[in-house]
């Protein structure tokens, strides 16, 4: 039977999954994914709380992929590009595809609690420029990591 509502109380009672960027341990965060419990398969809806001292992910960002963040409780620090900007309960951050790299940090004393939503497309393509990392990602096949400065740009053919 599939499952259209998860309530407040489910939510509450829900243990939540640790995780760890696997290109970051000090990306630690704890995650309720809400869209997979009710079968959502082209973006994630998920609350994530996040310890004092650590961040939600390695600074990276997307070329096809949009994200967004919306902080519930607490407050940290979000990186955005070259710029970082304090954050508090009721701040949205919207990523673009394309955009600037991006990561939040919990630079407080206390518990950061987001709405984390992210699309989840079939392929995706993500930097991480400070580890001069890029990450192409395909349903159905291992992803690939590769060292920027290694990839080259041969001429081929037009498509689109």
């Amino acid at each position: 039977m599939d499952k259209y509502l998860i309530s407040r109380q489910e939510i509450d009672e829900l243990q939540g999954l640790e995780k760890t960027h696997f290109l970051n341990s000090n990306a630690v965060r704890t995650n309720k994914s809400l869209g997979d419990l009710t079968g959502l398969t082209a973006l994630g809806f998920h609350i994530i709380e996040v310890a004092p001292g650590h961040q939600t992910t390695e600074l990276h960002k997307h070329y096809h992929e949009e994200e967004c963040v919306y902080i519930l409780v607490g407050t940290g620090l979000a990186t955005v590009g070259e710029q970082s900007f304090a954050v508090k309960a009721g701040d949205f951050l919207g990523y673009h595809a394309g955009g600037e790299a991006h990561t939040l940090f919990n630079n407080s004393k206390a518990v950061l609690r987001c709405i984390v939503v992210g699309q989840r497309l079939a392929q995706d393509v993500a930097d991480y420029p400070r580890l001069n990392k890029r990450l192409y990602r395909n349903k159905g096949i291992s992803s690939d990591l590769v060292d920027i400065s290694d990839i080259t740009h041969p001429q081929v053919g037009k498509k689109f």
